[in-house]
């Protein structure tokens, strides 16, 4: 599933369009315009901007141009195709089928070439002008103190606060519970509860986090991934089994030896 990590992946495929002239747009399904947008607006204001840049806020990918920004979300299985190559070939969780039926929204450039959005299960989505003061800080550049912030100001889970956008832009499912294996502390305790100590833990963690996997290749390279299953095993706990449990509204796997 794209989280913070292949999304960056996304935005350095697109590097290449910048510059590029958009000379039509493929907008089929109005379910995939979010907000106040509509396929119509997507059809009459970019045609003829010219792509600045490409940013990206947590899972929001950022195309900037010499109108309105454009924002674009890709759900759980969402992959984006520049000129016709996929950075990301599969998605964990999703199908392995490549289908062109799945193309939700696409550009094509005066010089040609293209970008699309292909998404099976239909979660993206597409925005102009996306308030981007809904997310929170990105989780790659958080220092400690609004980190500690974040933490302190609410007593819901630990991993459904990570996973707040709103409080911290980019933590998905699998970064979450990565990250709270190597810090060792458990999903479910209160956000509030952490020490000072526990806070810097788990910062130093988030950020490690992001590091390795970014480096092994995306979210799903995670050390707990290979045991993300029904009776699957600690990696750091030989022969104990890790608990499968419900947090935030997420299917989560953890230790209950060593996070506490």
């Amino acid at each position: 599933m794209p989280e913070m990590l292949e999304i960056e992946e996304y935005r350095l495929a697109a590097n290449p369009v910048i510059g590029r002239s958009i000379s039509a747009v493929h907008a089929p399904d109005e379910w995939y315009a979010k907000g106040a947008t509509t396929t119509d607006a997507l059809r009459a204001e970019l045609p003829g901007l010219r792509i600045t840049g490409t940013r990206r806020i947590g899972k929001l990918m950022l195309v900037d141009t010499d109108g309105p920004v454009l924002g674009l979300r890709y759900g759980m299985t969402g992959r984006i195709l520049v000129d016709d190559t996929a950075p990301i070939a599969a998605l964990e969780y999703s199908s392995d089928r490549n289908d062109p039926a799945w193309d939700r929204f696409g550009l094509d450039f005066a010089d040609g070439g293209s970008l699309v959005i292909r998404d099976p299960r239909r979660l993206g989505g597409v925005e102009l002008d996306p308030d981007e003061s809904k997310l929170g800080p990105d989780a790659a550049a958080v220092t400690l103190k609004p980190f500690r912030a974040i933490l302190t100001a609410s007593s819901a889970p630990l991993k459904a606060r990570l996973m707040d956008q709103a409080k911290l832009a980019g933590i998905g499912n699998l970064l979450a519970d990565d990250m709270l294996h190597r810090a060792g502390l458990a999903p479910a305790r209160p956000a509030n509860s952490l020490s000072d100590q526990e806070q810097a833990k788990l910062h130093r963690a988030m950020r490690r986090t992001i590091e390795v996997l970014g480096a092994r290749g995306g979210s799903h390279t995670g050390d707990l991934q290979a045991e993300r299953k029904r009776s699957g095993v600690c990696p750091r706990c030989p022969m104990v089994e890790l608990r499968r449990n419900d947090v935030g509204g997420r299917t989560t796997y953890w230790c209950a030896d060593c996070q506490i």
